[in-house]
Order: C-alpha cells, then structure tokens, then sequence
C-alpha cells in the first residue's frame, strides 16, 4: 500500500522521472545516480548485513568509508601533507564560532574580516565575541554586489587570521581568486558553496571549510581543511566539541559522526571523479552552465537586472531581479509550472537565485535559460 503526504503526492510512487530541476541554494540538488545508489543500499549495505544508518562508526565498514571519503578529498582538491582533513558537524554556522574559538581566544593580535554578503556578516557576529576583529573590507554601502580588488583593503602584518566568503550564495557574488594576505597570515576561507565546484590551492590556506549541502551531500557533515600548526592554537579550556586538535587526534570520531551524510559525500565524491576527472573538468562544466544564464541577462539588460557585478558574477548562485514584482512572481509561478522550482530570492536580496551547484544538469540551465528568453519576449 501506498503512503501519501502532503496533499497529493504519493511518495512511493514518486520516482526520478517525477523530479523537477531544482535550483534550491541548499540543501540542493543531488546527482540522481547517488541518490539512486542509496536508495539501493538503504536497507541494507552491500556485504555489511545492516543499513549504513544501523553501523557502529567505529566499525570497519564504516571507518572504510571514512578514509575512502578523506582520500577522494585530498585527491581532488590536491591537499598537501601540510593540512588535516576533519569530519564535523554543526554546519558553517559552529565554524563561525569554532573558528575564532580556536585561532583568535588565544592571540594578542586583532582577525581581519572582509564582509561581502550575508555569511560574512554572520561569521563576524560571532567572531566578536571572542576577541578583536578588524573589518578591513564591507561591502554592505551596496547591498553587497561586488568583490574588492587588490588595493582595496590592507591586512595587517600580524593579524590574527585573515577571513573571507568565497561564494555568497544570497547575493551571489563570488572571488574570482583569493585575496591577497601578508604570507605569515593565515587565510581562512568559507567555501560551503564553492568547495568541489572548481580547483583551489589548499596550500594558500589555514584553514578552509564546507557545509556539504551545497556540491557534496545533505546537509549534516561539514568538511575542515586546517593546517597542521594550527591545530594546536585552540585552548584546552575550550568546550571539547568546539577543539580542532579532539578531531584531529581521534580521526574526526571524538564523538558519534555524520555517518550518513558522511556515507553520501563520499559517493558525490566518487561521481565527480567518475564523471569529470578533477576539478578543472568540474569549473569548465560550472562556467559553461553559468554563461548559458548571464548571456541571457547580458542579452536582456532591461528586463533582467543582475545583482552582482559582472566581475563578481558567482558560477554557483546567478541573482537577477525583474522590473515588478507581479512580473516577478508571475515568472515564479511560471517557471515552477514548467519543473523549474525553488527560484525565489533570498528575502534580503530579492528578485530571482538560480542555484546551479555541480549535480545541476545543464539540461536544466538550458530549459531555464530558454524559459527566461521567452518570458522577457512576452
């Protein structure tokens, strides 16, 4: 017998062919061949005898994954010796505190901040309640539509850390490159939405972290690329959750693990691989989706009006206003007609955010690239 909730839609009999092309900012879309490798092994894991949910974390089919997942990581982002890969939890908003917790308590030295959308802000909230903060960038004057330059800001010689968003998924502004930062000075740097989207040099890093339900999972395992010596920078007074070095030292199982997200990272992982090679392959892909919509905004630039800067136009989350809001919510309620839901702009910023994370097809960018010409012609 069949189950059904939510009014009409019947969940067991509701398969892939059913799926609309979801450009939700996150969680967000999943590659189908994943989800329908984990709805195979659901109930019971190959050779394992239980579902992956029911495993002990410290048994060795999990452990196997685990190191499996740590693996394809430092394979694909090129992570050097240099840096520890940790599993934890808590999403970016415990980095925002877990960072400074760790790298600014214990320092004399000021962090410096640069603020480019709505995470940023969100990080130096927390920031300042554990020591002092510089904030030598702020790009809210303009409700956040750009990016700073080189000479824009100046990071003093002995701050504590320097942090930046690569990619604000509200505002859809994205860095072209990282930001210069004097060499003694750790960059630190919240990828959530950028981390397996294209290459990185790890190494130019202290530390960079992800939530994974953005390009690598559901939401629940956070992935932590710190270097080494700065592990040991966190205080012993901390509360013991909140300690990179607990993680570190017990192999990212100081406490009971993400198994399942954990589980599901690793097979996106291994579809990357399998489907693109490396990260290169994966940003020329992205860039391709991306162009297929900003060629359209370019093309229409009394319709559609961009929200960030065309040198800060984010590969991942393409924002555009329309010049009503009954056109806006006409095109919404459109375009969800046509299978292109969870189009709606982050109340802050309005308008329209086209998420096209790494499991988005480019066949749904093209069917909503061809939707927005014809909605402008009309």
């Amino acid at each position: 017998m069949s189950v059904s909730t939510q009014g009409s839609v019947d969940i067991a009999a509701t398969g892939a062919a059913d799926r609309v092309f979801n450009f939700s900012a996150g969680p967000a879309v999943l590659p189908v061949q994943v989800l329908e490798e984990v709805q195979r092994e659901m109930v019971c894991l190959p050779g394992a005898g239980a579902s992956l949910m029911e495993l002990s974390h410290r048994g060795k089919v999990f452990v196997d994954i685990v190191e499996s997942a740590v693996e394809d990581i430092r394979s694909l982002l090129r992570v050097p010796e240099t840096h520890e890969v940790l599993f934890v939890q808590g999403g970016a908003t415990l980095q925002f505190s877990m960072i400074p917790a760790n790298l600014l308590r214990s320092q004399d030295a000021a962090a410096a901040y640069l603020i480019t959308g709505s995470w940023g802000k969100k990080a130096l909230t927390e920031a300042r309640k554990e020591g002092e903060v510089d904030v030598v960038y702020d790009a809210s004057s303009t409700n956040f539509n750009h990016a700073p330059g080189a000479g824009d800001f100046e990071v003093k010689e002995d701050a504590a850390y320097a942090y930046y968003c690569c990619n604000e998924t509200i505002q859809g502004v994205q860095f072209q490159s990282e930001p210069q930062v004097p060499s003694d000075v750790p960059l630190v740097c919240d990828a959530s939405s950028d981390l397996f989207s294209r290459p990185l040099d790890i190494s130019k890093y202290g530390l960079i972290y992800a939530c994974a339900q953005k390009n690598a999972g559901p939401a629940g395992a956070t992935v932590v690329i710190i270097r080494k010596d700065l592990i040991d920078r966190g205080s012993d007074s901390l509360p013991g959750y909140l300690l990179y070095k607990n993680h570190a030292n017990a192999g990212s199982m100081w406490n009971t693990p993400a198994t399942f997200p954990i589980y599901v990272m690793g097979k996106v992982l291994k579809w990357i691989q399998s489907n693109f090679g490396d990260l290169e392959s994966m940003r020329d892909h992205n860039e391709a989706k991306a162009k297929l919509l900003y060629d359209v905004l370019d093309a229409n630039p009394d319709f559609y009006v961009g929200h960030a800067d065309e040198n800060a136009r984010s590969r991942m989350n393409v924002t555009f206003n329309l010049p009503s809001d009954d056109q806006l919510q006409a095109f919404i309620g459109s375009a969800a007609d046509a299978g292109l839901a969870n189009l709606k702009g982050h109340r802050s910023v309005g308008g329209v955010r086209a998420s096209v994370y790494n499991a988005m097809p480019i066949e749904g960018v093209e069917k909503l690239a061809q939707f927005m010409t014809d909605f402008a012609s009309r």
